[in-house]
């Protein structure tokens, strides 16, 4: 789109503006200088923006539509169009809050799948290793699951199913870690609880076989072979040709000789 001159300059103006802004940043947003545009003008110069990929000005830009014109259609656009831009720059926190704002002021629109889908992937673009505390990533989970229960039949779904799968799975991963650290320290009842909890809550995830092999290790060192024996079988019918296996038919067999 060829902008006119007005257009432009609008553009020059309201962009020095910004930048003005973000020179301090504990300045909130409505300190921002106030230009007056009309509602077009103003919500083509913040696609533009958002267009040329300048997503963090492009955002501030959406706001200054809905704070400038609230009650227009557009507003209601600029809403949506704002969570996006705030998380395509990566200002998840920012992304969440407008889209949950768009939510709370729009709860039967057409278009609130798409917001719950950017506050779920707002949260799982959060998500840290698993060493580290995972709220964010059972945050990302409660909304992933959320999306799925109420757009079961949306353009998002199947796209939160699939991560859905995968934060399940990180979240195993981190039962796992803490579950081989009790058993390192020769802590096993603590060590057989992350990993009964893995294959309770977690059993399509990809650390089932181990957390059954676990489990036999801890039994056994709990001097309580008959549910080593169990978790043994439930892991041979399951996974029989898995090292892990392999190694807990090894033991059972040492327990059975000694």
């Amino acid at each position: 789109m060829i902008l006119s001159r007005s257009i432009a300059s609008a553009i020059l103006v309201v962009s020095l503006a910004l930048t003005a802004g973000c020179a301090n940043r504990n300045k909130p947003k409505k300190d921002q200088a106030y230009i007056a545009r009309d509602v077009e003008t103003l919500y083509n110069i913040a696609k533009d923006t958002m267009d040329k990929e300048q997503y963090r000005q492009a955002a501030l830009m959406f706001d200054e539509v809905e704070r400038q014109h609230p009650y227009s259609v557009w507003a209601r656009r600029a809403q949506l169009m704002s969570a996006f831009s705030y998380y395509a720059s990566r200002q998840y926190s920012d992304a969440v809050l407008a889209s949950q704002r768009f939510l709370s002021l729009h709860p039967g629109n057409k278009d609130a799948a798409y917001a719950y889908y950017i506050i779920a992937v707002s949260y799982y673009e959060q998500i840290a290793d698993v060493a580290r505390d995972q709220k964010i990533t059972q945050q990302a989970l409660d909304t992933l699951s959320e999306l799925v229960r109420r757009y079961p039949e949306s353009a998002y779904a199947a796209d939160a199913r699939l991560k859905i799968d995968l934060v399940n799975d990180h979240l195993a991963g981190k039962e796992m870690e803490v579950g081989r650290f009790y058993s390192q320290n020769r802590q096993w009842i603590a060590a057989a609880s992350r990993f009964r909890n893995v294959v309770d809550r977690y059993e399509q995830t990809s650390h089932t076989a181990e957390a059954l092999h676990r489990l036999v290790e801890a039994y056994l060192a709990l001097g309580i072979p008959e549910e080593a024996q169990k978790s043994a079988a439930v892991l041979g019918a399951n996974f029989p040709g898995s090292e892990w296996y392999d190694r807990s038919y090894k033991l059972m067999q040492t327990q059975k000789a000694s």
